[in-house]
């Protein structure tokens, strides 16, 4: 495991910071705003942020006073890829032991 993809799924472990990253899909928000949709401190989020921000799944930007964070899909992208390569493997590992058991299934009846 590369070590962005272990700093993307340890940010990504947390329910908290799930929860932030799932908000931000539906677009920018502001640390106040995501704070509405979590029960944490203020000081908590912005330790939750920080997180997300060092693993590459958010930004933030500067707009007069306001710091709205977005969602950085290049941080998802790496969890994605490593998750459809191994999606592959285990796919067509399943699908050789569903064949194995019929064949027994078969074998048994006869």
């Amino acid at each position: 495991m590369s070590d962005a993809l272990g700093t993307v799924l340890a940010a990504l472990s947390d329910a908290t910071r799930r929860s932030v990253v799932e908000r931000l899909l539906r677009g920018p928000a502001t640390p106040g705003e995501l704070a509405k949709d979590v029960t944490i401190t203020a000081q908590g989020l912005s330790r939750h942020l920080a997180v997300l921000e060092g693993a590459g799944l958010i930004y933030r930007t500067r707009e007069g006073q306001r710091r709205p964070c977005h969602l950085d899909p290049a941080g998802l992208r790496i969890a994605a890829s490593w998750i459809d390569q191994n999606r592959a493997v285990w796919e067509a590992r399943f699908e050789r032991l569903e064949k194995h058991v019929a064949n027994k299934r078969e074998k048994k009846s006869d």
